[in-house]
């Protein structure tokens, strides 16, 4: 019972704040903005790794973690797809500034985690989602 009030409560709410929502619009493909939601939340389970290998003192795994599913190297995972379902696209282009600069901040924070100093990684650990909530605080895709 409690969790259907919240969620109801949680409707209610995002109902009357998406009237009021400033973001600017970022519409695509539907193709492209379920490849894109799909990215989001491999992106949540990954911080999520990275943030429990941290408290744990794994540097160097999160470090791993960090690189292969947010980093540089998780660029372009879309390439061989149809343009329609390529996100980066349909992107106005200062929202795709923040994704690049997401996945930099991503590769710099596991430059730093990977030296093991676990003072300079937790210092750095809010690089991770610092691209994450500008483009979110800043975009909407409806």
């Amino acid at each position: 019972m409690k969790t259907l009030l919240f969620g109801l409560l949680a409707l209610l709410v995002g109902s009357a704040h998406a009237a009021d929502d400033a973001r600017v619009l970022a519409p695509m493909p539907a193709a492209a903005e379920a490849n894109l939601r799909s990215e989001m939340r491999a992106s949540l389970l990954a911080l999520n790794e990275i943030l429990a290998l941290v408290a744990a003192g794994q540097l160097r795994e999160a470090a791993a973690v960090a690189e292969r599913e947010l980093g540089v190297s998780a660029m372009g995972k879309h390439r061989s797809q149809p343009f329609t379902a390529r996100p980066g696209p349909h992107m106005p282009p200062s929202m795709h500034a923040i994704g690049i600069d997401g996945h930099r901040a991503a590769s710099e924070f596991a430059r730093v985690a990977a030296s093991g100093d676990r003072e300079q990684t937790v210092a750095a650990l809010p690089t991770l989602t610092a691209a994450c909530v500008a483009c979110h605080l800043g975009y909407r895709l409806r």
